[in-house]
């Protein structure tokens, strides 16, 4: 995906809930109203393959930038992933980039650990290699063996989700692009930049040519205090994944054990949502889940979207790609809102 430092790129999050064919029909609706790019997560008990409606999507838009946001090198090899990438990119030239994160939902229901930093640095140096058309050493139970991918695509970008320090230094340091999961607030926007900022500067590297992707969840509304309800669920992971003290400076205060009994598979992608709402709501308070959405969501009337959206490109962000509530429908109302009203305000 290619990026106009003068414009800020508005993306929408789609998860592959349903047939690779239906879901297209979603991207090309984004892509009539005027959204810049369709990101697409993977999880593989969760969605259909991502790779499989990231073809379908290649095949049936024309300008719509596509990505994973994120896929992972623990459930799937980074060979493998270097493989579709390039496949994907073959079918849409320049539209596409490959999104990578520690696991999270594709590690934890298969009993797996998520990447660490170190892991992850080092699959970014072999995606690279591959991509490049470069030899690599693959160390494994057999031996060592010298391949290399045919065919490789080296234009394809690597962008690395990122919310801890240590993980914010490394994309600043190695990847092509940058997906924030601090959300908008302004007070934890700036504390990940920074960080990304001291990655970029130990290798030499300008900050500014490095696109920054903010990840939000977003509703059009003039009730926000309804819609914050929804989100109690996203709070309380946060918080209970070590988010804590991001939260904590914008003045939330959650507390939420480790083990939440009764939502499944996790919080963020409640199968039951109203029933994880329920479940939450001990912990988030109305109140809390008010603060969180006008802090770290974009929420609100579409003047006031248009207006946080402006002010997060003047802070320094590249691009932003808005999230549903729900992880099994594809976000229609929400495309549908956006496409008409926000978007044409900006």
């Amino acid at each position: 995906m290619s990026a106009d430092p003068e414009k800020l790129r508005v993306g929408i999050r789609i998860p592959p809930c349903d047939r690779a064919d239906r879901i297209v029909e979603t991207v090309r609706r984004a892509e009539a109203l005027g959204f810049d790019e369709a990101w697409f997560p993977d999880s593989q008990l969760l969605w259909r393959d991502v790779f499989t409606v990231l073809t379908a999507a290649a095949l049936g838009t024309e300008r719509i930038g596509l990505g994973t946001a994120v896929t992972n090198l623990v459930t799937r090899h980074p060979a493998v992933v270097a493989s579709a990438a390039r496949s994907v990119a073959e079918l849409a030239p320049g539209r596409f980039a490959l999104g990578l994160g520690v696991g999270n939902s594709s590690v934890g229901p298969v009993g797996l650990r998520q990447s660490t930093t170190k892991a992850m640095r080092e699959g970014l140096a072999l995606l690279r290699a591959l991509l490049d058309g470069e030899d690599w050493d693959f160390d494994g139970p057999a031996g060592t063996a010298r391949s290399r991918l045919r065919d490789p695509r080296p234009e394809v970008p690597l962008h690395m989700a990122a919310s801890g320090p240590k993980n914010l230094r490394l994309a600043g340091e190695a990847a092509d692009g940058i997906i924030l999961l601090s959300g908008a607030s302004p007070r934890t926007l700036a504390e990940a930049t920074a960080r990304v900022r001291e990655g970029a500067e130990a290798a030499g590297r300008d900050i500014g040519t490095v696109p920054l992707t903010v990840s939000a969840y977003c509703a059009v509304t003039d009730d926000i205090e309804a819609a914050a309800r929804q989100i109690k669920p996203i709070c309380a992971s946060i918080a209970q994944n070590g988010g804590a003290p991001f939260l904590a400076l914008a003045g939330i205060d959650v507390c939420v054990p480790d083990v939440v009994e009764g939502v499944y598979p996790d919080l963020v992608h409640a199968e039951n949502w109203e029933a994880a709402v329920e479940v939450t709501s001990q912990w988030v308070s109305d109140e809390a889940a008010l603060r969180f959405a006008e802090e770290f969501c974009v929420f609100g009337t579409a003047d006031e979207i248009a207006g946080r959206l402006r002010t997060l490109h003047a802070d320094g962000v590249s691009g932003v790609f808005l999230q549903h509530v729900g992880s099994y429908e594809p976000p229609t109302e929400l495309i549908e809102a956006v496409g008409t009203s926000v978007l044409p305000a900006l």
